[in-house]
């Protein structure tokens, strides 16, 4: 069924109500009835009509609203399936249980029987007795609970996601019926677990759900409404949870049992990461699926269990109960459920503002006008018509743009597109580059600008006449009229000096110390150096690269070496004046490959033999690349440096460094080389084979309401419009944020142009134009709903990441956090229909911002261990600024497969757990890959024959802990996760080095720092315990 459809009119209490003495509801209390037909359900599978009764005279009822009904102390939803934080499946009852259901007398005084707090409506019914403090209220929030069945998710399609309702998720579990005694203070009482299990049943629906019966607390206390049937799994007594398209509700606060003082003064509670908390117990590792079972110091399910049927003995000393892991909204989840829904069909981007599918999706694009999501994603893609609601709302808008982003092999690359020597057709006012958002008039002498609204005429060899649409009837042959992305070649106009370039060019320069020679790294690079000029960048069609090369060897001197193909033998000249560095020689330096083969086979030969008993330790650093740029300057052509530098440049020149850190900067012995030979080589070749523009120069033209004025990323600004690059490949971005500087209308929405003038690996100048149109909205509520949360993220992770270079790193913590609760309180204030304080509320396409930005937060960068180093600090800093979306997504919130789970015939990825140790089983073997790094975890208990078909070692003790190959062996398994383990590479950017990780093992410790669910070593929250402080945040920025 579809959840967007719209919920038909049935009033709030259309659900069944509690049993009444005398008010027969037939399958309550009996067995369910076998008649049943399965029913059509409603919006949310809401009530079944024939179970929707009229209540007896005398009982008062809310008025109707959207939300759903108060969930009161032990009633269940009756027709309604249980449903999880993600969407809706079906559940089905156990046998029924046949206690019989007492109610209170009627004239019972309000006070005298404790009652679980009811979620309420604003207005609605009186709570029984004064409200909660502020305090109290903080003091229930550390014991807050979802509950419910989680069930697959039948997410959202397209972009409707209804309408913003909230729902009260019911989590009563009778604290003041006596059962359980008082607690100590500020600790909430504890919630059952469900008893029920899900695999044994039928899968068609039954009647429906029932909660659990529940005895008398004692005797001379009447008993508590009640259902009778078991607890479905995962549901507490006061029914199951209830997720709605756009939110993601958390429980109200339970209110505290009687008895119960606060001694101190009204207050926050104490800090989520103390070690103290009562609240939550540590996490433990567990087995992993959606309903586990007893875990080491948790307890039974439901310590009460034995004294169902009987009367309790004396209260137990319980546990804190600590919110649920599978109750919050899980990123795991969130991912599939795209993949299902979004993956099969291709993305036409013919329509303005859709979102596209999540990166973590493989999907197909079709441009038809608008720019592909593989080279722009935004933070969202319906924006405010005013600043003033972009302030109000405090949702960056932002754009991660990689305008030279490889395409899968099934999508063409951008067609080319050559005006001749008129060049491309541009706007005379604004600049900006002819796009299908043009509109031509006048019969077609004359276009509008887009962006700026300037009329300029057409000019006469462009010239082509309108349809009865007013469209160009040669708009589907001209690329730059129909699609989103396309490239001009540019004239003679847009390059340097009014002269053509030249083509590009490699220069290697090779470290040739005692130390590079030792380690063997420059006998195996020149020996891979041979074969790896073969395939240098080469425009399509091309036989051979355009690509010139040059080769320069140094310690504390340089060595440049002419290759000229007319010559016999290579011949080497030395600079050893580093403090005034100039390139001796131009003739022969840069030369084309394949006309001096033999030259450069015989120089790379002679490199390791002539350096063989070199002495030298001592390298310079800034002269060399100063040499390089010195070169392509005296050849006037673009290029690139591949500097291969092993130690720290300690001798006397321009870039002296001195040892820091008590450490050397890089480990170079030779177990190290021959450690990282697969992964340096990998990321060599994938270096040089890689296309990339060069010269390049981008700017961001928007049409009138909106303006670039930020960027994040590698490159150089001399103004405040032009970001230059000297290199950009395919797997660079720039991040561009825009702010408003005039109102915008809803009609014409917004458009973003970015123009990328660079030149190609042939050494021909382009003009690359990506353009996208969004929409604009005059309702908050437009504004969350189109929004992606994984840019949202590489913007914010950029933004903080930039800050920590002039602010402390605490400032910068606090800043996220801050801007993370405003958006969310903007949202609950705005869009959220009224529901209880106690009830976190997030947005459908924002519920995983919370875990997100939490790994922000625990990052390297914003919160650094003892063991990492400034220079690593540093390196992640950098990685981090040119990242596209897919990569901050895996690099903030790793993938972690279970390997021996799927079936070994299956040839497909395994699905993805939830990157916490409570996921993990001893038994298994799992593998945790961040976009760096590759981690395979074993576990102790792992079957002798899973060790041996994959490590081919009798046991578990026998297995080398940070083994960095695994052994070729002929039998499926190890076929499999080695074939596993090359996808992954290959859909990477960087080549991930593996490390195996036995359980227990000192390196556990690093694998489990990407175990982001978790609290962290070095201080950071858990998810459960960072999402409790964000709802504190939110309620703060309300009240």
């Amino acid at each position: 069924m579809n959840v967007n459809q719209s919920a038909p009119p049935v009033p709030p209490f259309g659900q069944p109500q509690p049993v009444y003495p005398g008010y027969h509801q037939s399958s309550y209390g009996g067995q369910p009835e076998s008649t049943a037909p399965p029913t059509s359900y409603g919006a949310y599978n809401g009530p079944v009509p024939s179970y929707q009764q009229t209540p007896p005279p005398g009982v008062s009822r809310a008025p109707p609203s959207s939300e759903a009904p108060p969930a009161s102390t032990a009633q269940a939803l009756c027709g309604q399936a249980a449903y999880g934080q993600f969407g809706q499946g079906d559940v089905q009852n156990g046998p029924s249980s046949t206690v019989q259901t007492q109610r209170f007398p009627g004239s019972q005084p309000f006070g005298s029987v404790p009652l679980a707090p009811v979620v309420s409506q604003p207005a609605v019914l009186q709570p029984y007795g004064p409200p909660p403090t502020s305090a109290q209220v903080t003091a229930q929030l550390a014991g807050m609970q979802i509950s419910g069945a989680v069930a697959p998710a039948l997410p959202p399609v397209g972009l409707g996601y209804g309408p913003p309702t909230s729902l009260a998720s019911a989590s009563g579990s009778f604290p003041n019926s006596g059962l359980y005694g008082s607690y100590p203070q500020g600790q909430a009482p504890p919630l059952s677990q469900g008893q029920g299990h899900l695999g044994a049943q039928p899968s068609q629906r039954s009647a429906p759900p029932q909660a659990s019966s529940f005895t008398s607390p004692a005797s001379g206390v009447p008993r508590m409404p009640s259902m009778t049937g078991p607890l479905l799994p995962g549901q507490s007594f006061g029914g199951p949870s209830v997720s709605q398209p756009n939110h993601v509700s958390s429980p109200p606060p339970q209110a505290l049992p009687p008895g119960t003082q606060m001694t101190g003064p009204p207050g926050p509670p104490p800090p989520m990461h103390s070690s103290q908390q009562p609240g939550y117990q540590l996490q433990q590792n567990g087995s992993f699926g959606p309903v586990r079972g007893p875990q080491p110091n948790y307890g039974s399910p439901y310590p009460g269990a034995s004294t169902f049927g009987s009367q309790p003995g004396p209260p137990q000393p319980l546990p804190p109960k600590r919110l649920d892991p599978d109750a919050i909204p899980s990123p795991i989840q969130v991912i599939e459920d795209d993949r299902n829904n979004r993956g099969s069909e291709p993305f036409v981007t013919g329509v303005r503002g859709q979102v596209p599918p999540l990166v973590t999706t493989n999907f197909l694009v079709k441009d038809q006008g608008n720019a592909s999501p593989r080279y722009i994603r935004c933070t969202s893609y319906n924006i405010p018509c005013t600043s003033d609601m972009a302030k109000q709302a405090q949702v960056p808008l932002a754009a991660v743009i990689k305008p030279l982003a490889r395409l899968p092999p099934e999508e063409a690359s951008p067609y080319v597109v050559d005006h001749g020597e008129s060049g491309p057709l541009r706007c005379n006012r604004c600049k900006a580059y002819m796009c299908p958002f043009m509109q031509f008039i006048e019969g077609g002498r004359r276009f509008q600008c887009c962006f700026c609204s300037c009329i300029n005429d057409v000019p006469p060899q462009y010239f082509q006449h309108l349809d009865h649409t007013g469209k160009r009837v040669d708009a589907y042959d001209r690329p730059e009229l129909s699609l989103g992305s396309y490239e001009f070649l540019a004239t003679v106009d847009y390059c340097k000096n009014n002269k053509f370039p030249s083509p590009p060019a490699f220069i290697f320069m090779i470290d040739v110390s005692y130390n590079a020679i030792r380690s063997g790294l420059v006998r195996l690079l020149c020996e891979e150096l041979k074969s790896l000029l073969d395939f240098l960048p080469r425009e399509g069609g091309t036989e051979e690269s355009a690509v010139r090369v040059g080769f320069v060897t140094y310690n504390k001197v340089l060595h440049f070496y002419n290759v000229k193909s007319s010559l016999a033998q290579p011949q080497m000249m030395v600079v050893s004046d580093v403090a005034d560095m100039f390139v001796p020689l131009l003739d022969g330096f840069l030369v084309n490959v394949s006309e001096s083969r033999a030259v450069i086979t015989s120089l790379l030969d002679q490199i390791p033999e002539m350096f063989a008993d070199t002495r030298e330790t001592e390298t310079v650093f800034a002269p060399v690349i100063q040499a390089g740029m010195e070169a392509l300057k005296a050849a006037e052509c673009a290029g690139k440096l591949f500097l291969f530098h092993t130690s720290l440049p300690i001798a006397e020149a321009p870039g002296k460094l001195k040892n820091r850190d008590d450490r050397k900067l890089i480990n170079t012995d030779k177990e190290k080389v021959e450690n990282d030979q697969e992964r340096f080589l990998s990321d060599l070749r994938r270096d040089v084979q890689k296309v990339v523009g060069f010269d390049a120069v981008m700017r961001v033209r928007t049409s009138t309401g909106i303006r670039a004025v930020d960027f994040f990323g590698a490159f150089y600004m001399s103004n405040t419009t032009d970001v230059e690059l000297a290199g950009l490949d395919g797997d660079k971005t720039v991040t561009v944020e825009f702010k408003h500087d005039d109102r915008l209308n809803e009609e014409s929405g917004a458009l973003l142009q970015c123009a990328l003038l660079y030149t190609s690996c042939a050494g021909q100048r382009r003009l690359r134009i990506h353009n996208l149109a969004l929409n604009c909205c005059t309702q908050l509520a437009d504004l969350y709903r189109n929004c992606e949360t994984d840019t949202l993220i590489n913007y914010m992770a950029k933004f903080a990441y930039r800050g920590v270079l002039n602010s402390p790193v605490k400032t910068v913590r606090d800043t996220l956090i801050t801007q993370c609760a405003q958006i969310l309180a903007c949202y609950r204030k705005n869009c959220a229909s009224p529901s209880s304080a106690g009830q976190l509320i997030l947005p459908e396409c924002m519920k995983l911002l919370p875990v997100y930005l939490n790994c922000v937060l625990k990052s390297d960068v914003l919160q650094p261990g003892a063991e990492v180093s400034t220079d690593d600090r540093a390196y992640v800093r950098q990685l981090v600024t040119s990242m596209d979306v897919a990569e901050t997504n895996v690099f903030f919130y790793p993938r972690l497969l279970p390997l021996t789970k799927s079936p070994i015939e299956s040839t497909t990825e395994p699905p993805a757990v939830r990157a916490s140790e409570e996921r993990l089983s001893n038994g298994d073997i799992y593998l945790l890959e961040n976009g760096l790094n590759l981690f395979l975890w074993v576990g102790a208990s792992v079957q002798q024959g899973v060790v041996q078909s994959l490590f081919s070692v009798s046991s578990f003790s026998q297995i080398t802990s940070g083994l960095s190959v695994l052994p070729i062996l002929d039998n499926p398994l190890s076929k499999k996760v080695r074939a596993l383990i090359d996808s992954l590479r290959a859909q990477r950017s960087r080549y991930m080095k593996l490390i195996v990780v036995k359980q227990e093992d000192k390196l556990e410790m690093l694998f489990k720092h990407f175990l982001v669910e978790d609290k962290s070593l070095s201080g950071g929250a858990s998810y459960v315990d960072f999402l409790c402080h964000m709802h504190k945040e939110i309620r703060q920025l309300l009240s």
